[in-house]
């Protein structure tokens, strides 16, 4: 077995051939894993926001939710997948600190974790699997030749989904 990919933040990769993607320290952000389970390829995306257009600077499209899924597409589909088959898993989009405002800026992980299940249905993208909000952050392994998602964390172990 190859070594696992790591995906930073605001970053984005593919798999196929048995190989591993791994994202570490979600909190807010979001973890979004595509996998077209014909080809056995996969993809990752650790979003930090939910869209390009509230930024000032939008040219990093792993950053936000809204780009880096249709990047992420474009990626699998350069090695063989196709968009009609993808299904989606997601984790993260946790409230790591405690915010008395009801500004919704301040609520970081909610607005990612909405905007994510938002472009994944406009793409007709069926989620299978979530784990998501909560206040602790997650790693996440996701495998390209299962679709398995391995979520850990400190304070709920390891759960597969």
């Amino acid at each position: 077995m190859s070594d696992p990919i790591i995906i930073g933040i605001a970053d984005l990769n593919v798999a196929k051939d048995s190989e591993i993607l791994v994202t570490y320290a979600l909190g807010s952000c979001i973890g979004i894993c595509l996998y077209d389970s014909v080809s056995r390829i996969a993809g990752l995306a650790h979003v930090m926001l939910p869209f390009s257009a509230e930024s000032k600077d939008s040219h990093n499209k792993a950053k936000f939710a809204d780009t880096a899924i249709i990047e992420l597409i474009n990626k699998m589909e350069l090695i063989g997948a196709n968009r009609h088959r993808l299904i989606a898993k997601i984790a993260g989009g946790a409230q790591m600190f405690e915010v008395k405002s009801q500004n919704k800026t301040f609520h970081i992980g909610k607005r990612n974790i909405l905007a994510t299940k938002k472009i994944l249905e406009t793409l007709n993208i069926q989620l299978v699997a979530e784990d998501i909000g909560s206040d602790y952050g997650r790693t996440i392994e996701f495998f390209s030749n299962t679709g398995v998602l391995r979520v850990k964390s400190i304070s709920k172990g390891v759960i597969e989904i």
